[in-house]
């Protein structure tokens, strides 16, 4: 038990000194890090849907918002998440014996930049993410677009948070 006690106070210690640094949001952002830039992402994919960028922009600065202790700022903060995104496409998955689709796939393609001005080791360029929901093919995809693009959203901000802040 003494030994345990003696373990934690240890512990304590280095965290109260900032040898170590730990988030139960699970991230691992240095505590000398205090600002981050999230600037929209572009659309660059062939197929326009004229929500997804502005939607995935506002979704990953929700997260930042939410599970950091980071203060988003317009320019040259400590860290900077930009991106692009490049494919968003359309595909049959699953096909019948009558040579039809009964499921189609929407897919998102984005290109993420990460730059950490403090500890240029972590910085990543030109990373892919890709995410994707499947739908019936009975459903036209106007009629489910926007509940795919959530999901599909929250998982592609899920990927780029780990890989970012949390470095997994």
């Amino acid at each position: 038990m003494r030994r345990l006690i003696v373990g934690l106070a240890c512990l304590l210690a280095l965290a109260g000194c900032n040898i170590i640094s730990y988030s139960f949001s699970g991230t691992s952002i240095q505590p000398d890090v205090r600002t981050i830039t999230l600037p929209t992402f572009e659309y660059k994919a062939l197929k326009v849907n004229p929500t997804l960028s502005n939607n995935l922009s506002e979704a990953i600065r929700t997260r930042f918002r939410q599970m950091t202790r980071l203060e988003q700022v317009e320019m040259d903060g400590d860290l900077e998440i930009s991106g692009e995104i490049t494919g968003y496409d359309v595909r049959a998955q699953a096909i019948t014996a009558n040579e039809t689709a009964a499921q189609n796939r929407l897919t998102v393609t984005v290109k993420v930049n990460f730059s950490n001005r403090k500890y240029p080791e972590d910085n990543f360029e030109n990373k892919s993410f890709s995410a994707y929901a499947d739908y019936d093919s009975t459903n036209s995809l106007d009629a489910v677009e926007m509940t795919l693009c959530e999901e599909i959203i929250d998982k592609l901000v899920e990927d780029i948070f780990n890989a970012t802040v949390a470095q997994w």
